[in-house]
């Protein structure tokens, strides 16, 4: 069997990347491609039960670095017409790995956030090393794949890559699955208690999603509307210090962290808004998601991907990066007069899982179908 596509992950299991692999593998088989998902060892995505045409091939390695000698056996065995990966390490493997193995794959690599963003918050030597490396390796790419056009132009300018060579895919979000499992109840008490809808935010607990500011906003919108919770799904290293700060702002018995939750559709469904607070992303899916259930949406001005989602605030309040007071005015605007759902998905209608596999196949040389 002749493999048309490999896709060579290796994600925490419950991020972006993830819902977004999850949705394009089964739509790529769903076109009668014939599908390799290649993984490490206790990484994700978790793809559940795949489709007819989809093989998963883990690898004998815990790391991406030591995946290495895996990969290379594997294109000199398989010779898959293309290799998908994502996030600069994986990337950096497969363009070492197919030069290694002098293979005719063509490799398309994707990189999810804005990276210079990104790399402002590493050390100096790894700044370097970082963007040393993909000036280097990234030419050598068949495509280079990012979400959103502020990703694209600050991607080609930081690894000096030709224009002609980065692609604007839109991340696949909007499809059936999502909708059918909005129909879901959610299993938290504040949005079947009869109370006020809780405001939503989704997201790891890190530094990059700035639930710090998101708690701040909250406070100063407690101190107008004290019937108003929050609720914030995900987990993450930040979760002691955001507990702690709720405390010290005097509202944790309105603020829920349930942790990482399998179904956040049946939450975004029945919030009273979304709130994205993230200091920089490539392309926030959840902020996709949010709307196209016909939640309202305050998001924070941050590269990139919000501006462009938002329509420059058309369809939701944008607010600068960090100003918890700017980002309380602009929830209590969407509490106080919500944008109607139709409207809010009309903004997402871009997103669709079909409209995103046409991009991804167009970039990578396969076209619509085998």
């Amino acid at each position: 069997m002749t493999v048309d596509l490999a896709v060579f992950l290796a994600t925490s299991g419950h991020s972006g990347v993830d819902r977004v692999f999850r949705n394009l593998v089964p739509e790529f088989a769903r076109r009668g491609l014939h599908v390799d998902v290649l993984a490490i060892r206790g990484h994700g995505p978790h793809y559940g039960e795949l489709p007819a045409g989809v093989r998963r091939i883990v690898f004998g390695a815990d790391h991406v670095n030591t995946a290495l000698p895996a990969l290379w056996c594997y294109l000199r065995r398989e010779r898959p017409q293309v290799l998908l990966t994502d996030k600069d390490r994986v990337n950096r493997t497969a363009l070492i790995a197919r030069r290694l193995a002098r293979v005719p794959t063509r490799v398309g690599v994707r990189l999810g956030t804005t990276p210079s963003v990104n790399l402002a918050n590493r050390g100096a030597v790894e700044r370097w090393l970082q963007t040393a490396s993909m000036r280097r390796l990234y030419r050598s790419a068949d495509a280079v794949l990012v979400p959103s056009r502020g990703a694209a132009a600050d991607l080609a300018r930081l690894a000096r890559l030709p224009p002609s060579l980065v692609h604007v895919v839109p991340s696949p979000v909007v499809g059936a699955r999502m909708h059918a499992l909005a129909g879901e109840p959610p299993d938290h008490p504040w949005f079947c208690d009869g109370g006020p809808a809780p405001i939503l935010g989704v997201g790891e607990l890190s530094e990059r999603k700035d639930f710090a500011t998101l708690l701040r906003a909250f406070a100063r919108l407690r101190g107008e509307r004290r019937t108003a919770r929050l609720v914030v799904l995900g987990e993450g290293r930040r979760r002691a210090e955001l507990e702690q700060l709720a405390r010290t702002l005097g509202i944790a018995d309105a603020v829920s962290l349930p942790g990482f939750v399998a179904n956040p559709y049946c939450y975004m469904a029945r919030a009273a808004a979304f709130a994205l607070c993230s200091r920089w992303e490539g392309m926030p899916v959840v902020l996709i998601e949010a709307l196209a259930l016909g939640t309202p949406a305050v998001a924070c001005d941050c590269p990139s991907g919000p501006r462009e989602v938002l329509a420059d605030g058309r369809y939701g309040p944008l607010v600068p990066i960090g100003d918890d007071a700017a980002f309380a005015t602009a929830l209590e605007g969407v509490l106080r007069e919500p944008l109607p759902p139709a409207l809010l998905q009309e903004a997402v209608r871009g997103y669709t899982v079909e409209a995103s596999a046409d991009a991804y196949l167009a970039a990578l040389g396969l076209g619509s179908s085998p």
